[in-house]
């Protein structure tokens, strides 16, 4: 079978797969469509943290399920999405109920070979099956990311809650924190963004962090409290570092972008505030459950984040324009013929 493997940093290529026999207790999924996420362009550009080469990239994934192995009643031929987080059960986190950070996590596409192939096989504790389109459920994952934010922000309806990145965590972010009853602000570097956050995620306040005035701007936003919850998506050092001033006094910070240095804090800044800081890595099924409820009762809309549509014969060649911000890429997504 066909894959498209990378090889090192901004090097990819078409390589025949041998597809192995199906395990016990896992399912195989004909790929139909593969979401492009900023892990697998970190990784193509090489400034993914914990990743190593070669890999199959892709973990936003939707398919048909082609068999089972273990599971009573087969149910070959339905769609599904997968959880792609692959834990072990007996650590600390799993006994816990945190799947989402087991202490030795496998991530599909980030630490073994993903979704940018024509089967896979997972764990059928991990599938998700589903009757709605292949876009929306390649489009599942991401979203649950933004829901587990929101979640571990325990956002108060009505509260002010600043989104900081408008790509498509951040959108996810900014549609949940909606659900939830807050008063979003969107913040983001790139008008054209924050624009689509204002017009098609109805975010009533944005802020373009690239203007001056930014402080003000958010203080008028919330009568001058300042936001009580403020949550990062992009990652970037100068922007989490930033984000530590735009909290009102007793709230709470929540990192979702992932930054491979360190992070320098004004301590007196923090202290004085009584803040609570707490990082949000990946999503748990009740968020993927969450997300489809979301989809199925018409709060969210995901597809109108695709912008891109790329055939996977084609993947290869085009995945290095998806990073240009020129581009105008919010999401691309790969379809399998």
């Amino acid at each position: 079978m066909k894959g498209l493997v990378c090889l090192k940093p901004r090097q990819f290529e078409y390589r025949d797969i041998s597809l192995q026999p199906l395990k016990k207790d896992h399912a195989l999924l004909r790929i139909r469509r593969v979401g492009i996420c900023g892990t697998d362009l970190h990784a193509f550009e090489g400034t993914q943290p914990y990743f190593s080469y070669p890999r199959i990239l892709g973990h936003e994934l939707a398919g048909d399920v082609c068999d089972w192995n273990g599971a009573e009643p087969a149910k070959e031929g339905v769609r599904a999405t997968i959880i792609p987080y692959f834990n072990c059960g007996t650590c600390i986190a799993c006994r816990n109920g945190k799947p989402n950070c087991c202490a030795t996590l496998n991530v599909c596409g980030v630490h073994s070979d993903g979704g940018m192939v024509a089967f896979l096989q997972v764990p059928l504790d991990k599938l998700i099956t589903s009757d709605l389109s292949y876009e929306e459920l390649a489009l599942v994952e991401p979203l649950a990311i933004g829901a587990h934010g929101i979640r571990r922000a325990q956002i108060q309806r009505g509260e002010f809650v600043l989104v900081v990145g408008a790509g498509p965590i951040g959108l996810g972010l900014m549609e949940f924190a909606r659900i939830a009853g807050a008063q979003v602000i969107g913040m983001d570097i790139n008008e054209d963004r924050l624009a689509f956050c204002r017009s098609q995620l109805r975010v009533p306040f944005t802020v373009n962090a690239s203007l001056p005035g930014t402080m003000s701007a958010i203080r008028d936003i919330t009568n001058g409290d300042m936001p009580t919850v403020v949550i990062d998506a992009t990652g970037n050092l100068g922007a989490i570092e930033k984000g530590f001033e735009l909290m009102a006094h007793g709230g709470r910070y929540v990192l979702v972008g992932l930054q491979r240095d360190r992070i320098g804090v004004l301590h007196p800044e923090f202290h004085k505030r009584e803040a609570t800081l707490m990082s949000s890595r990946n999503a748990a099924r009740e968020d993927f459950v969450h997300v489809l409820n979301a989809m199925r009762d018409g709060l969210i809309s995901p597809t109108t984040y695709i912008t891109h549509r790329v055939s996977f014969d084609d993947l290869g060649e085009r995945f290095p324009s998806f990073l240009d911000p020129k581009s105008g890429v919010i999401k691309a997504m790969a379809e399998f013929s």
